[in-house]
């Protein structure tokens, strides 16, 4: 039998146990091949008019992918040292020289690496239509892809794949060189000394935790710390602060709850719970450093494709707030607003809810008694009557009503946040309409606005009187508003509307709903795709690690549980024992990585002023969903593994 043989074979005999190592390898060539396949679709390309940006995007999610996989290959590798340590001892004391034995370990490494490139690139060359054609659903492009394989991407896919299976193969050869043989054979024999706890560690990991968390979430224009350390600092600093806590978490804190539960003689020494609990006891320590890596994983993976997905379920309301109205333009003559009526009324495809014509005067104003702090205080507004305001707030539904006198106003700010925005109430500012100025009041404040943000300043309302007296002194302008039905689908009466209206440079001639809606909807829409698919290649290798872990363990306690299976004990509570300790190994770093991830999100729902918690669960539910199925297989596994019978 020659070596190339033998590594087939070996490969063959052991696939179970490489067989979530070989899946995430192919998922993870499918999922880089088609990221780079998508920068030569011409479905893709030709759809999206900010292509060149796209492809910037994708490229770098592809290099984000390929430092990752590349690292999770060579840790992976790793997992696999100890189990075929006594393997290769016995291939050395048969005769075999190192240079043999490396030879075969290559070979072996080098197939099934090539074998999983071949499955990820004829899988991708397959499937890449169909993705192409869920990026261009998500991103609101009704297109149908063609099937088309790109030789670019085959090409790009197989030359880096290869080389990092190069590397690992060379690994693989050079495994041989690092242990003596009475040291292959004694690898799973070595005795495991009771792991020292410690209180005041274990206490730290829950200060230097709650500590990063309670940064985290102080008001950002606030807090002292953020503001003197400044954004990056803060960050960085939160993120030491988990990272070790979470470790220290790990290897210490659970520790000491495990030792504190094993003094309840009654519940330990209970059928033989006892054996799983010693268990994880003394291996809690050597998988801390998985279960910190893990767990930081999964809090990204959540956070990012949580941030993602809050962005692509929120496109709407956002869209909305910054545009509640489906049109809206500054009417520079009434034969020009007369055609946008007449193009928009000949749509049979949209109903017109509401036009109004909304005279509004735009006007400098000194801000210092409000933005002292600021270099410049001269800002631009828009003002509009209360009168306007009603017919516009009951046109939107809104139950607001405003009546002022005098030289009071109401500011309309759509994204106002308190302590970061202007404190408004109760100060004056002075409008530039002459030698004198006219002095108006604050009121009042509302966090939402009624004029599309785009071509528009910050909006004040003031009373009809005042209103009146400075149109006699500035020309109004002449705003055109309308809403419509189904303004999602609107691309085509939108583009008639722009081919009316004349192009400027310093401000939008037309701001539509649309238009924002459908920018949203693109780059949300591509941020979850690119996380969506990142987020299932780090879950699926992060799912690995702990199989890949616990499936050396299980090797090692092969013999303890038939010694337990020969003197009575029957593979139902085997099974039972086995289940409990891999679900907690599995549970610590989901929980942590949730606990992480909550906090992360809380803070951006902070920032964005939007409720995330639907999508936020959505991301969690699916991804423990998937993580729970992980677990299944493990135990499955590691059952199987400890009930064999010696041949």
């Amino acid at each position: 039998m020659t070596l190339f043989s033998l590594a087939r074979k070996n490969m063959k005999n052991n696939f179970i146990n490489y067989f979530l190592y070989f899946g995430s390898m192919i998922f993870s060539i499918l999922i880089y091949f088609v990221f780079v396949s998508l920068k030569y679709d011409q479905t893709a390309q030709s759809a999206m008019a900010d292509s060149a940006k796209i492809n910037t995007a994708f490229s770098g999610a592809s290099v984000v992918l390929l430092i990752f996989v590349a690292i999770f290959i060579g840790y992976s590798n790793s997992f696999f040292t100890r189990k075929r340590k006594k393997e290769v001892g016995l291939y050395a004391l048969l005769g075999l020289r190192n240079k043999q034995i490396g030879r075969m370990l290559f070979y072996e490494n080098f197939l099934m690496s090539l074998f999983a490139l071949t499955i990820g690139i004829g899988l991708g060359s397959f499937l890449t239509k169909w993705f192409v054609q869920l990026l261009m659903k998500l991103m609101g492009y009704d297109v149908i892809a063609k099937f088309a394989i790109s030789s670019s991407a085959i090409v790009n896919t197989a030359i880096v794949f290869l080389i990092i299976a190069l590397f690992n193969s060379i690994q693989g050869y050079l495994l041989i060189y690092r242990f003596k043989l009475i040291d292959l054979f004694r690898a799973d024999a070595e005795g495991e000394q009771e792991p020292k706890t410690s209180i005041q560690v274990a206490l730290l990991s829950v200060l230097m935790i709650g500590c990063g968390y309670w940064i985290a979430l102080q008001d950002i224009g606030k807090s002292k710390i953020w503001g003197t350390l400044g954004m990056g600092t803060t960050a960085l600093l939160i993120l030491i602060l988990v990272v070790i806590g979470t470790y220290f978490l790990f290897s210490t804190l659970t520790l000491t709850l495990l030792k504190l539960s094993m003094k309840n003689k009654k519940r330990y020494w209970k059928g033989i719970r006892l054996i799983g609990r010693s268990q994880l006891f003394y291996r809690i320590r050597g998988n801390a450093r998985t279960l910190t890596i893990i767990a930081v994983l999964s809090a990204t993976t959540l956070t990012a494709v949580g941030t993602a997905y809050s962005l692509y379920y929120n496109s709407r309301s956002m869209s909305e707030l910054m545009s509640p109205n489906s049109y809206m333009f500054i009417a520079n003559s009434p034969n020009q607003a007369q055609k946008v009526q007449d193009v928009i009324s000949a749509n049979t495809n949209h109903k017109v809810n509401y036009h109004l014509s909304v005279p509004a005067i735009q006007i400098d104003a000194d801000t210092s008694n409000i933005m002292s702090g600021s270099r410049s205080t001269k800002r631009t507004f828009t003002l509009i009557s209360s009168e306007s305001f009603n017919k516009l707030a009951a046109v939107h539904k809104k139950k607001d009503t405003l009546s002022l006198t005098g030289n009071e106003t109401v500011i309309l700010i759509p994204f106002y946040k308190e302590g970061q925005s202007p404190d408004y109430l109760g100060k004056s500012i002075k409008l530039l309409t002459g030698h004198k100025g006219e002095t108006i009041t604050f009121s009042g404040l509302k966090p939402y606005t009624l004029l599309n943000v785009e071509i528009t300043f910050s909006t004040l309302v003031v009373s009809d009187e005042l209103f009146a007296s400075l149109a006699k002194k500035m020309k109004p302008l002449q705003l055109e508003t309308y809403g419509i039905s189904n303004d999602t689908k609107a691309e085509e009466l939108t583009t008639d509307i722009e081919q009316l209206l004349p192009r400027s440079e310093e401000m939008p001639s037309l701001s539509s709903f649309y238009r924002d809606y459908s920018q949203g909807l693109q780059s949300s829409g591509l941020l979850i795709y690119m996380a969506g698919f990142l987020g299932l290649v780090f879950l699926a290798a992060t799912g690995s690690m702990i199989y890949f872990k616990q499936l050396t363990e299980a090797n090692a306690d092969k013999g303890r549980y038939q010694i337990l299976h020969k003197i009575g004990v029957n593979k139902k509570e085997i099974k039972r024992s086995i289940a409990k300790q891999v679900a907690f190994i599995f549970a610590l770093p989901l929980f942590a990585g949730i606990a992480h991830c909550s906090v992360a999100l809380s803070v951006l729902s902070s920032v964005l002023q939007r409720n995330l918690t639907v999508p936020v669960l959505i991301c969690i539910s699916v991804y423990s969903l998937i993580y729970f199925v992980y677990y299944l297989f493990t135990v499955q596994s590691y059952y199987k593994i400890v009930v064999t019978q010696p041949k």
